[in-house]
């Protein structure tokens, strides 16, 4: 098995499978009944937005932070994110008071046994533009379809081998302790440069080998030149001894 069909292999095995996703989708509905019986009209619109919604995220077998983001936009304003927050937390409380449940500010996170929920207060000025919570207990102005656009464009200017590059090192990460934040991350791996990149091998070790090491902790940091270390020894294997290529990007992967 080449490199390159390895890779792909990974890559395939890092998607959340069918029936896992039909069951996020169940509780997604669950969710949005719920939330519209609690409030009883005072919701304007509910978002899925995030990796979910972008096919990046990675399987809970794989990320045990992997999330669904659930955007709730009330109706009316005129009053602080944290008392919104406060009521999303009330509302949880009532439904899934076995869940486990807690504020990772700026949202409520809603633990369930399959999958992870982020409900995120909302509101909309008169022009439709979305403000959510800040880290100050402020609103900030967020367009979350946007950056799902970037990476689609981005995705198909490299032949469909980013989407499948960002899964590869999300497993990374996520076997590492995450030395990178999830959207942080993928963020940074769209405003890269591909130039000479064909194959999803070639993508995936470019993103590795420039992932900014510098702002990582020198515990991190070493892993990282580690890592780094190893996947160039598998490229420099890929041809001559594939066995030994595979062995290699298998420690790099936990896979």
């Amino acid at each position: 098995m080449t490199l390159a069909r390895f890779l792909a292999t990974c890559a395939k095995q890092a998607i959340v499978a069918p029936a896992e996703r039909q069951s996020i989708k169940r509780s997604i509905k669950t969710l949005r009944a719920r939330l519209d019986e609690y409030f009883q009209g005072e919701i304007a619109e509910q978002i899925e937005f995030g990796s979910y919604t972008r096919q990046t995220n990675l399987p809970r077998s794989l990320d045990e932070l992997s999330d669904v983001d659930h955007m709730v936009v009330f109706a009316n304003g005129g009053v602080a994110p944290q008392a919104y927050l406060q009521r999303l937390r009330r509302f949880a409380e009532h439904y899934y008071s076995r869940s486990e449940l807690y504020q990772s500010h700026p949202t409520i996170v809603l633990e369930l046994n399959h999958i992870k929920f982020d409900l995120v207060p909302a509101l909309r000025n008169f022009l439709g533009v979305l403000k959510i919570p800040d880290r100050e207990d402020g609103w900030r102005w967020t367009s979350p379809s946007s950056f799902s656009r970037s990476l689609e464009e981005r995705n198909a200017q490299c032949d469909g081998h980013l989407k499948p590059a960002i899964r590869l090192t999300k497993v990374w990460n996520a076997a590492n302790d995450y030395p990178f934040a999830s959207f942080e991350l993928e963020n940074w791996i769209v405003d890269q440069s591909y130039f000479m990149c064909s194959e999803l091998p070639d993508y995936f070790f470019s993103i590795m080998r420039n992932l900014p090491a510098h702002s990582l902790p020198a515990k991190k940091h070493a892993r990282l030149r580690q890592v780094q270390a190893l996947l160039a020894e598998a490229r420099r294997l890929a041809n001559s001894q594939p066995q030994l290529a595979r062995a290699a990007m298998s420690e790099v992967l936990s896979f």
